[in-house]
């Protein structure tokens, strides 16, 4: 596998990933669903984890995210939340960077006991 991410990624491909692991973003969305964003800092290359079908796959939280890459050998993630300016039709406000999301995100750990 290359070592440049690519926009979509499984569980299953993550799994075989190369070192050094990529950064975990924990993305909220509204109504308690989570998505999962890696990041790779050559390139500034982001990946979306998705499910085998390549629909972006949702948790309903992060101890389920925790749990689910834990294993692979991630310890934490940055959590983000989506900026409702970045939806506004018609708004003079930039959209966040992907470097300021995980900049000032909160640092969510990943328990490996609860496993």
């Amino acid at each position: 596998m290359s070592s440049t991410l690519p926009a979509h990624l499984t569980l299953d491909e993550l799994a075989q990933y190369p070192a050094p692991l990529p950064e975990v973003e924990v993305h909220g969305l509204d109504r308690g669903w989570y998505i999962v964003r890696l990041h790779q800092d050559q390139g500034n290359a982001i990946s979306v984890l998705t499910d085998q079908n390549g629909e972006t796959q949702r948790f309903t939280g992060t101890q389920w995210i925790g749990r689910t890459l834990a294993p692979l050998g991630f310890t934490h993630g940055t959590l983000t939340w989506a900026d409702a300016d970045d939806e506004m039709i018609g708004t003079d406000v930039a959209p966040v960077s992907a470097q300021q999301r995980m900049a000032y995100g909160v640092r969510v750990a990943f328990n490996h006991t609860c496993l």
